[in-house]
């Protein structure tokens, strides 16, 4: 990760693209943006570095750093993410994150069942009985429930899915961030993340199919604009 002067210009630079202050087509000039942010070439030179990385900008030699269009951008970049969530559209992003919940997790939650090894549904297990534990605590609650789909992620034994673990990572974080999630879990909730780890644990791929289907499900009804 980019910290000190990079990194902070960095989460000035992501946000105004991301946003559209500087859109597509853009060229961002090192010179402006040394006396704009009051940093030295090499702190911008890096800061652009990464966000070429990312693809939102392109270096071309006589042309400069240019803005690229969202369809280039890598948005399953975590910082991405969180650009956006913070941004002024973040429940669509919060929608299409979820949609892409939606149809990765139940299958992976089948695959987990026939493939998680007993040290994966063990670890499943023990994190849904940690999330009924927890309902008191929204914080905790939340670390165990980003723990328990990052498992479960890994334990479908489809490493494309296991990568997608920064993915739900902000839909439950940017969900909390911005009150969309409720203050105490609704116990169908925790219910059905129990259900899942059982239905894995007993090697069972249509329940534990159906209850994550459920869990995504529920969180999809309950967004903004759905």
């Amino acid at each position: 990760m980019t910290s000190g002067l990079p990194g902070r210009l960095l989460d000035d630079l992501g946000p105004a693209i991301v946003t559209g202050k500087y859109p597509a087509g853009a060229v961002l000039r090192t010179e402006e943006l040394e006396r704009a942010f009051r940093v030295s070439r090499t702190v911008v030179r890096e800061a652009l570095r990464v966000l070429e990385a990312m693809r939102l900008v392109s270096s071309r030699r006589r042309v400069g750093i240019t803005v690229l269009p969202r369809t280039d951008w890598n948005l399953y970049d975590p910082r991405v993410i969180r650009w956006r969530l913070d941004g002024p559209d973040r429940a669509g992003q919060l929608r299409s994150l979820t949609e892409l919940r939606s149809a990765t997790e139940p299958v992976a939650a089948a695959l987990a069942a026939a493939r998680a090894t007993p040290e994966q549904a063990g670890a499943l297990t023990a994190l849904a009985v940690q999330l009924r534990s927890s309902t008191h605590d929204l914080d905790a609650f939340l670390v165990h429930d980003i723990a328990f789909h990052r498992v479960l992620l890994i334990a479908s034994g489809n490493d494309m899915f296991a990568q997608l673990g920064d993915v739900v990572d902000a839909v439950l974080t940017g969900r909390t961030h911005h009150h969309l999630m409720p203050q105490t879990p609704k116990p169908e909730a925790v219910r059905l993340h129990v259900e899942v780890a059982e239905a894995i644990a007993a090697g069972d791929p249509a329940r534990a199919e159906a209850a994550m289907r459920a869990i995504v499900t529920e969180v999809l009804d309950v967004l903004p604009g759905t």
